[in-house]
């Protein structure tokens, strides 16, 4: 079961956008089991030449979620972001499907995809992201990793000015990988 947490930046969420987006994103729970509980992140923004940029992460226990979308309509911004997570889904369950036939686990039972899975195994970079390391300790990273809700962060250590990642393992604790 979803839940939502709606913020709107530079716009007011009316209820006509906050039902739009429990609806729209809603329709992706016919892809998780009946136990599965997480909540939905959703960030609304209006930029000054207003255009609409929609954010979503859904972090789930096996996996986060994350999609955005920028367009010149708030509701068009939210289908996009929505049949984004769609492909996601649609994308490593295939995955998680032909390992699980592959290793012979009967237990993993997903909702199969229609994508053609010759698309999986085009791996291509389709974004590049720049980011400045700030200075902090490995606690510190961990904090901002858990408020962005990644699975890692990229940092600058304070104590040796050298480049490390925290990384958050399958068993809930946390790894450091320390540049040499």
């Amino acid at each position: 079961m979803l839940k939502f947490n709606i913020r709107g930046e530079n716009v007011e969420v009316t209820d006509s956008i906050r039902d739009y987006v429990v609806k729209r994103i809603n329709k992706l729970q016919k892809f998780f089991e009946d136990s599965v509980e997480a909540t939905a992140h959703v960030n609304l923004k209006v930029y000054p030449n207003r255009t609409y940029k929609v954010e979503v992460t859904i972090p789930l226990p096996y996996l986060t979620l994350r999609a955005e979308e920028t367009s010149n309509d708030m509701y068009g911004s939210v289908d996009l972001v929505t049949d984004k997570l769609e492909r996601q889904i649609r994308k490593y369950k295939t995955k998680i499907n032909r390992k699980s036939r592959e290793k012979g686990f009967k237990n993993l039972e997903f909702v199969p995809s229609d994508d053609d899975s010759a698309s999986t195994d085009n791996l291509k970079i389709v974004r590049t992201k720049q980011i400045a390391l700030k200075p902090m300790d490995p606690e510190e990273a961990v904090l901002q990793m858990d408020m962005l809700g990644h699975d890692f962060f990229i940092f600058q250590d304070a104590e040796t000015n050298g480049t490390s990642i925290v990384y958050r393992r399958r068993d809930g604790r946390y790894g450091l990988i320390e540049a040499e």
